[in-house]
């Protein structure tokens, strides 16, 4: 019986959807204005299973009361507006998380991040004593934003470099999934927001810092890749730029304390990239990049560039020491891990392979934290310091007066022999009773001849 009434039905709506010229009935029903019933996908899928006979009536094509078909069409309206907004805020979901994945890729989260860790770095070490940590996070939000403009604005320049490369093809603008205005727009933007952000928040030095580190990235060191080997060394100073940011953001001034973090981050970066050149020799050299690796075939000299500027990083924990900045452990600690840093260099430049390249290049990464955490830790407040720097004002006053006294005993010493040596006469001893010459009745003093 269900049987025979599903292909009952079934007939019926063929019938209704392609209707017989010569059927009268079938005529009759098409061309009544159901409004449904002329698109019948919309009801079939829209009405539930479980509705009323009235709704059944209606599947099968008959003729339905005025209640019924207001009722079937309000439920098909409702159906629509209720999906409607769904999908709406799907689409809108999914747009924003490629953008957002897009915006991450472009400002390379995590390199920009690293640079925000320094700048925080050089922030504390430059506040002494009172840390401010609103400004902190002030800076740390505008070194953010500069860092990714100048990571987005290299991509833009690089994007046909990053085609030809196998590590950078599926980045956002190579792979198409973001345009090259949508891109400039983004790091134009926030370039400009965080420059403006430093100069609101910290001072006009630390935005002017920020500014220039970002034309010198984008507008020197990215095309200086395809045209010199000298870009690392320019990639060096660009990232010895934001410690000092951060020491200039909490101080104000550039000042001789503030440059042992930069001084750091210079000869770090220096062993680290020709590590990472060595390796990638091959894919810099399809993406057209003059990077110091391709010109030395044998990786002797890359190997020497490494290990003399991991040589250097030797005097930086005496320097922090003696310029107040750091008690003496952090010498002792920064000096065993330079050595360490050093050795990876050394066994790099005896066995130049790809796997010793390998073991330099993590050893640049462990040194970085560990080194950074060290200046955080021994760090001495503004107190200390200024107690260190009155104890060498008072040791140099001191000497200073003892010179004094010597001067002025040889000058008297001087005096007593010219007074000896004039005439061949001797002075006179003193009076022991001279104050009784103001009285007259008292007899004036003789002196004995000697």
């Amino acid at each position: 019986m269900w049987r025979s009434s599903r292909s009952f039905s079934s007939k019926l709506l063929l019938r209704s959807s392609s209707p017989n010229p010569r059927d009268p009935v079938a005529s009759s029903i098409n061309s009544t204005s159901y409004g449904v019933v002329r698109t019948p996908h919309l009801y079939l899928s829209s009405i539930p299973a479980s509705s009323s006979s009235a709704s059944d009536s209606f599947k099968l094509g008959f003729p339905q009361p005025d209640g019924a078909r207001a009722f079937s069409a309000s439920a098909v309206d409702i159906s629509s507006l209720a999906s409607a907004p769904g999908s709406r805020a799907r689409r809108v979901a999914g747009l924003a998380s490629h953008y957002a994945r897009c915006y991450w890729e472009l400002s390379k989260a995590r390199l920009s991040m690293l640079v925000v860790a320094t700048s925080g770095t050089g922030f504390v070490l430059g506040s002494g004593s009172a840390l401010d940590f609103l400004g902190l996070c002030w800076t740390c939000a505008g070194t953010m934003m500069v860092a990714a403009s100048a990571n987005s604005l290299n991509q833009v320049f690089e994007i046909n470099n990053d085609a030809k490369m196998k590590r950078t093809r599926q980045r956002p603008l190579p792979s198409g999934r973001i345009t090259i205005p949508h891109a400039v727009t983004w790091a134009s933007s926030i370039g400009v927001a965080g420059t403006a952000l430093l100069a609101g928040k910290a001072n006009m030095l630390a935005a002017g810092l920020a500014a220039s580190n970002l034309v010198l990235y984008a507008f020197v060191y990215t095309p200086l890749k395809q045209i010199h080997p000298v870009n690392t060394w320019v990639g060096a100073v660009v990232g010895a730029i934001p410690p000092l940011l951060g020491w200039v953001a909490a101080s104000g001034q550039v000042s001789l304390n503030g440059m042992i973090l930069p001084a750091a981050l210079y000869f770090w970066q220096l062993p680290h990239f020709m590590a990472l050149a060595y390796l990638c020799r091959s894919d810099y050299a399809a993406g057209g990049f003059r990077m110091f690796s391709l010109a030395d075939a044998s990786g002797r000299r890359t190997a020497a560039v490494a290990l003399r500027n991991s040589l250097y990083l030797l005097p930086l924990g005496y320097l922090a020491y003696d310029l107040g900045v750091t008690s003496g452990w952090f010498c002792l600690e920064s000096s065993i891990l330079t050595l360490a840093i050093s050795y990876a260099a050394f066994s790099f430049y005896r066995d130049r392979t790809a796997q010793k390249a390998r073991r330099m290049f993590h050893a640049s990464l462990l040194y970085l934290p560990v080194f950074m955490s060290g200046l955080l830790l021994h760090r001495l407040p503004d107190n200390q310091q200024l107690v260190q720097e009155d104890n060498s004002m008072e040791v140099v006053e001191l000497s200073s007066s003892l010179g004094t006294l010597a001067e002025e005993s040889e000058n008297l010493d001087q005096r007593n022999h010219e007074m000896g040596s004039t005439g061949g006469k001797q002075a006179r001893a003193p009076v022991a009773y001279a104050s009784v010459a103001p009285f007259p009745f008292l007899p004036a003093p003789s002196y004995a001849a000697p």
